[in-house]
């Protein structure tokens, strides 16, 4: 197979594996296998693949055993090294089957990022170095999660001039200076489906430890249900609202450039979850799925000043920090004064304190409390603010199990808790069998139907 050129009429599909499909060598050579397969039936392939296993849960604590902040600049560059270290290890793993394959960084695959380290965006992606690799019959392996970052700011204390060591860059060169960056928890997706946006790919892939997508954590509820087609807006919310199977980011850049997305697993070969354009949605349960997430903390602002431009004086200072805020309930006010609540990433709660402790003493508030032993729990789907009756069956459900409610938000797709941590496994068993999630959809079993005749 090395060197085999590609069909002029083949298919161009993206692949991703997760760190949990390239953990060990073993688990290298089946994906070699898997994509070997692929290539074999006359696909041309790219294939984003992530940090083996826990890698980066390693090199985070590594980096954290050094120093309490890493710098964020070095940080990117080391964790970045994790998906450098699968993609060769999988293009080697090719080539010991007679494929013929190359592995690139993120930057020679022409990913261009925002700049922001940790939290990175993809800005553009220049195809023609993956084009190329395309055209001249290789595999094309990407490390995923990370991409480069220009800038044309002078590099501080240059000399100049005169003043310039012997064999030193000149400044107009100096300028233009290149950095990796990181895309976030989960980024390995997102460069696959931009990926497959960029090169209008026929199909693009995401190989996790699971089936697909599941009506709860099957960890968590034995009887949860796959789903065999999911819309984006309902995927965008369950990966929001802490389902972890699917990236935030991922779903929205398919969504927008209309990438239908593949989950499926990398053990077994078994039908997958579509995630798409859903056009009888309105015909199909409304709750499609739950969603849970424990990476939560609750901030409680305690006789806030009741007073035009006090909430901008609170939450500016947290989105400069690029703390998400998400739920925000304020109480009526009595007496001049009024109590705030909101919830952040539990990972950034000490820095949010840290912020709002000044501004705190500054406006007078009496005191903030903060809560990390809370969790989010959400049911989803589409149209389900419209639909009477769900919020107070979600309500009654979770009554009848002895879950307290501490906080409710709403929207057009999800009604999300707030309660206690250890009351999550509770909560969520209670709301799939309230909303009979283990029953399949009649919609979908008659699409099933229809698909096998």
């Amino acid at each position: 197979m090395r060197g085999m050129p590609p069909t002029p009429s083949a298919q161009l599909v993206v692949m991703k594996f997760g760190g949990s499909s390239v953990a060990t060598a073993d688990r290298i050579r089946h994906v070699a296998r898997r994509i070997a397969r692929e290539r074999a039936r006359g696909s041309d392939l790219v294939v984003v693949v992530s940090a083996m296993g826990d890698t980066t849960d390693e090199l985070l604590a590594l980096a954290h055993a050094i120093t309490d902040e890493p710098d964020p600049r070095e940080l990117d560059l080391l964790l970045g090294t994790g998906e450098h270290q699968s993609a060769t290890l999988v293009s080697m793993a090719l080539h010991a089957l007679g494929v013929d394959a190359i592995s690139l960084t993120g930057a020679q695959a022409g990913i261009s990022t925002d700049g922001r380290y940790g939290k990175a965006r993809i800005a553009d992606i220049d195809p023609r170095r993956v084009r190329g690799e395309i055209a001249a019959g290789r595999v094309v392996i990407v490390a995923g999660f990370q991409g480069i970052a220009r800038t044309t700011t002078p590099i501080a204390g240059e000399a100049s001039g005169a003043d310039r060591p012997a064999g030193a860059i000149p400044s107009e060169t100096a300028a233009d200076v290149a950095e990796l960056t990181t895309l976030g928890r989960g980024g390995s997706d997102t460069t696959a489906v931009a990926l497959a946006a960029r090169l209008g790919a026929d199909r693009c892939q995401i190989f996790t430890d699971v089936r697909g997508i599941y009506t709860a954590d099957p960890r968590l509820v034995p009887g949860a249900r796959q789903l065999s087609v999911i819309g984006y807006e309902e995927m965008l919310e369950l990966a929001y609202q802490g389902a972890q199977v699917m990236n935030v980011r991922a779903v929205e850049l398919g969504w927008v450039d209309g990438v239908v997305i593949e989950v499926l697993s990398s053990f077994e070969d078994a039908p997958g979850t579509l995630i798409k354009e859903d056009p009888i949605v309105e015909q199909r349960n409304k709750v499609r799925g739950l969603a849970h997430d424990r990476n939560v903390a609750k901030i409680t602002l305690v006789d806030v000043p009741d007073r035009p431009g006090v909430a901008r004086t609170v939450f500016q200072p947290l989105a400069d920090a690029a703390i998400n805020v998400d739920m925000i309930v304020q109480n009526v006010g009595h007496g001049g004064s009024t109590d705030l609540s909101f919830t952040v990433p539990k990972v950034e709660l000490a820095k949010a304190k840290r912020i709002l402790e000044p501004i705190v003493r500054d406006l007078g508030f009496r005191e903030m409390t903060t809560d990390s032993s809370v969790a989010k729990v959400s049911i989803i789907g589409a149209g389900i603010q419209n639909a009477p009756g769900y919020a107070a069956r979600m309500f009654g459900a979770l009554a009848d199990a002895g879950v307290n409610i501490e906080m409710i938000s709403t929207s057009e797709v999800r009604i999300t808790t707030i309660v206690a941590e250890d009351d999550v496994e509770t909560a969520v068993r209670a709301l799939h069998e309230a909303f009979a999630l283990a029953t399949p959809d009649p919609v979908d079993a008659g699409a099933a139907e229809a698909a096998a005749s």
